[in-house]
């Protein structure tokens, strides 16, 4: 049965840090790291050059924006640990595509719909394996509410899949200023 570890934190708290210690730790090189980062400017294309630099050379990688467990089922190979990062980006990257601001309302059930099928798959397909299971997810809640409806909607939605992952992990980490505290 899968071993899951939820990292929640702000940006730039260390979560993503500790995760990779914990999997070379635990995994050394037999790592699978799940990336759900999409380079859609030149800012987030130099990101994911730096994240892929910092990670180990023989770690695979697993570029993953959406249908995480589908891309699993085809790319897992008994690897001991999955790191995936991260939760946040993947809820990102289910926002509806084409939707002004003014027809948000509308369509905020069935966001919040993919979300939650997106994260219960995962799961799903998670739950049997013999592996730990790394997850990096931020903590959105914690500051100020979103001035228009579609942040309020993904703060929200995003905090309904950060508390399901807590749920049915074995172990969550809140890190703050790269400080991991152990909450569960």
């Amino acid at each position: 049965m899968a071993r899951i570890h939820l990292f929640l934190g702000g940006a730039r708290s260390g979560k993503s840090t500790q995760a990779e210690q914990l999997a070379a730790e635990i995994g050394g090189d037999n790592v699978l790291y799940v990336a759900t980062a999409q380079a859609l400017d030149d800012e987030m294309f130099d990101r994911i050059a730096r994240h892929q630099a910092a990670r180990p050379q023989n770690w695979q990688t697993l570029e993953a924006p959406t249908g995480l467990a589908a891309a699993l089922k085809e790319t897992w190979k008994s690897q001991r640990v999955i790191l995936l990062d991260c939760i946040t980006l993947l809820v990102t990257n289910l926002l509806p595509s084409g939707v002004g601001f003014e027809q948000v309302s509308v369509q905020v059930g069935e966001y919040e719909q993919r979300v939650m099928a997106e994260i219960e798959a995962l799961l799903d397909f998670l739950q049997p394996l013999e592996v730990d299971v790394l997850i990096v997810s931020n903590e959105v809640g914690m500051g100020l509410v979103p001035p228009y409806e579609l942040g309020r909607a993904y703060r929200d939605i995003l905090g309904r899949a950060n508390r399901t992952l807590a749920a049915r992990a074995d172990q969550v980490t809140f890190m703050v200023a790269g400080i991991p505290m152990e909450i569960k």
